[in-house]
Order: structure tokens, then sequence, then C-alpha cells
């Protein structure tokens, strides 16, 4: 199809490219549009219909989306900006710098340019930043078949007509009613009387995870957002749900592998921007990393003492690290679902202590069998490997249960509770319970 198309255009047959792209999806013609130089690019999206463009144009990457509005007459965004969702401009505009935000306003009407400042003014993680005002109201004192002919009247420009909101004469949210409950109920009958009367909404500045937990909780795909007095003034989607859930992920994972957050995509990242978002913790974990060399000299005479057990310190620690990780990955991810909460904290180390315990054994047992019988290491030395191995084991469960939940206390992110540093702390311990046990065992 891009073949085709990029034919057509390179031939002048503007009118048959147009036909052709009526009929692809919206999304389809975005990619399409990425993978073309600009000035292909700008006369594709020009010759789109308006509303096919809007939406093609909230698909693309912002860096586009900022090229096709300094390219593009001010009469020619009026119309984009006009088709557009009101959360979809919101979202264009916090990306963009501010000499395209002045010309979008510049080309906008008073109400629209109105509505979109005061949606800029909203925290940029809170539920105002991605509601839209596009939304069927009711009232309750109509009919379902006055209602049936409202939505007809207005819905054929709202984000969603798949639940309507019920408010009196100060907007305040009085109920919720889905239109299949609307079409399946009798045409006389009064929307007060069939209506939900306790919906669940949140509040303008309620932050995304919250938004997120409460739409997974209870499976929902629109929902009302409300002011301080009740009163409606959007609803949040399941389409932007998913892009903050897809943030929150990518942004998790990141802090988890010791690095700054970012929404850039990589191969669109400078390597000067990409090294500075990883430096900042691999300084911080190389100079906490000294404490460990700092136990080795501390312990020299011990090493020197047993030369052998030096070639055991690698296994301790990487498994120290590894069973640090595991816990605290399971933990990181039960927090962001809301399975595990703060308060459990106590039934998490009694989980961790039965975890590490058999996990601990099991690893012990194997390696003394492999150490004494199979390597033929002295039994004192065997057993101060195996008994520390167990010990780390645990301790390094533990701390891997019990840190995502205190950064969660202290209103910190648990993902950076993560691998590299709880592979840090525990490689400490690690090495402290080795050259002590192995200086009561060995008697050095």
């Amino acid at each position: 199809m891009k073949e085709i198309i990029l034919n057509l255009i390179e031939n002048g047959n503007y009118s048959e490219a147009r036909k052709q792209l009526i009929e692809m999806n919206e999304v389809d013609i975005a990619q399409l549009l990425e993978e073309l130089d600009k000035q292909k690019l700008l006369i594709i999206f020009r010759i789109l219909p308006k509303e096919l463009a809007a939406g093609v144009f909230s698909y693309i990457p912002y860096e586009l989306q900022g090229y096709i509005i300094e390219s593009i007459t001010d009469k020619e965004i009026k119309s984009i900006i006009d088709e557009l969702f009101l959360d979809d401009t919101i979202d264009f505009l916090e990306e963009m710098p501010s000499n395209i935000v002045k010309r979008v306003l510049q080309a906008t009407d008073d109400e629209t340019r109105k509505l979109i400042n005061q949606f800029l003014k909203y925290p940029e993680d809170s539920a105002g930043s991605i509601m839209t005002i596009e939304y069927v109201d009711l009232k309750k004192e109509m009919t379902v078949k006055q209602a049936l002919e409202h939505i007809k009247e207005t819905g054929v420009d709202k984000e969603t007509i798949d639940t309507c909101y019920v408010l009196d004469n100060n907007r305040i949210l009085e109920g919720i009613i889905s239109i299949r409950k609307l079409i399946l109920s009798d045409e006389s009958t009064l929307v007060g009387d069939i209506m939900e009367t306790d919906p669940i909404y949140i509040n303008t500045h309620d932050d995304h995870e919250r938004i997120a937990s409460l739409f997974k909780k209870y499976d929902l795909i629109s929902m009302p957002v409300v002011d301080n007095e009740r009163r409606l003034v959007g609803i949040v989607t399941i389409d932007d749900v998913v892009d903050i859930i897809d943030q929150e992920n990518t942004e998790d994972f990141q802090k988890m592998a010791a690095m700054h957050p970012s929404d850039e995509e990589y191969l669109k990242t400078s390597p000067l921007t990409l090294a500075r978002h990883r430096i900042t913790w691999l300084l911080i974990l190389m100079i906490s990393a000294t404490l460990t060399g700092n136990i080795i000299i501390r312990f020299n005479d011990v090493l020197q003492s047993v030369v052998v057990l030096a070639s055991f310190i690698p296994m301790l620690m990487d498994t120290g690290g590894n069973s640090g990780s595991q816990s605290s990955t399971l933990i990181i991810r039960g927090l962001a679902l809301g399975e595990i909460k703060t308060s459990d904290i106590f039934k998490v180390i009694w989980k961790e202590i039965q975890v590490s315990a058999i996990v601990g054994l099991f690893l012990s047992l194997l390696n003394f069998v492999r150490i004494y019988f199979l390597k033929k290491i002295d039994l004192n030395i065997s057993l101060t490997v195996c008994i520390t191995l167990f010990l780390t084991v645990m301790l390094a469960k533990i701390i891997g249960g019990v840190l995502p939940i205190l950064a969660k206390k202290l209103k910190l992110d648990p993902a950076i509770m993560a691998s590299p540093l709880i592979t840090t702390i525990v490689d400490a311990a690690a090495l402290t319970i080795y050259f002590s046990v192995a200086t009561w065992i060995l008697h050095i």
C-alpha cells in the first residue's frame, strides 16, 4: 500500500491517493507518515479529509506533530484542533515548545483557548491533565425516550456515549447510566429511577497511579472527574489509562535498571542524553560498592590465612544479589497492582523467611555435596561456605521484600529499590556474614 500511494503522489494523482488513504485505518496512516521524509509526509497529510487528518495527527509522534504545525497555515491548524478531542489536544500541547503552543492558541477561538489554558494549569500527573470534556450529560427528570433523543443530537462529537452522566442544575454528579440500560428500558421510564446513584469518580488532582488502580479494580471504560464540590468537569477514558499504564511500567523498568526515567524513544534519543540518564545511578552504585572493598580489606588477614575462601566470594555475592532481586521484583509488582499494602510488611517478612529457609537450605545442601564430596575441600571450609550461603539467601530475601515497602511508606517510588541497589546492599551483607562465619568456625 505504501508503494502504491507514493507512486500516485509522484505522478501527481492526488485524488486517487486520497481515495486509497480514506480506506486505511488512522493508525496505519500515522505509521506510514512516520516512514516518509518530511516533504512527502506534509503532502499526504494535506490531502487527507479534515476529520481523518485530525485522527491521524493524534497518533503520530510529537516530533512530527510539531513539524506539521510549523508547516501549515493557521486555518489548517484551527481545523485540526476543532476535530481533535480536547484530551488529545492537551497531550500534544504539553509536549510542544512554547512557540508552537502560542501559535496553536492564536489559531483557536476564544472558548477553545480558554478551555486549553484551563487544562494546561492542572499538574502533569493529575486526572485534570488527561480528562476530556466530550461526554453526554442527562437530567434525572428525563424519560428514557428523551434521553436517547438527546444522545442522538449531542453524542456525535463525544469521545464516548457508552456511559452517560446525570447532573443537576449546578452540574453536581448525581449518577451514571449506560447506553445499554437506556436502550433496554421502557421509553416512559425516568432516568432517575434506573440510574446508578453511587458511581466511582475521581478528583481533578488525583494522580495517575490512583486512576489506573481504580480502572483495573472496577473494570471501567470511563470514569467521571469532579472538582471539590463534586461538580462534573470531565471524564477519563480507557485509552488514556492504557497510555498511563504503559508509561508507568516503562518508568518502573527504567528505575529498576538504575536509570533516570524518560519517555523518549530509544533510537530517537541522543547518546549524550542516554548517558546522562544512566550515569548518575551508576556513579552512586559505584561509590557504594567501595563498601564491599572496605570489608574485604578489613578481613584481609582471614583471606591470607585461608586463600581458598576467596574463590567462593563471587558465588555467594551473586546468589545473594539474585535472591534479593527475586523478592524485590515480586513486592514491587505487588505494590503496583495494589495486591500488597505497606501495612502488610510483617506478612511479607514472615512469607520471605519461609521461602528463604526452603531455598537457602536446598542451595546450601547442594553446595555442600559439590564442595565437600566432589571438590574434596576441608569440612570446616565447606561448612563456612554453606552456612554463609544459607544466611545470605535468608537476609537477601528479607531485605528484598522489605525495602520496596519502606520506600512506599516514605512516599518514594518502590522501583528504586530494585536489582542494582538491592545487590549492592546484599553484597556488603554477604561478605560481612562470610568472614564472620569464617572467623568463628576456622578460629582465624
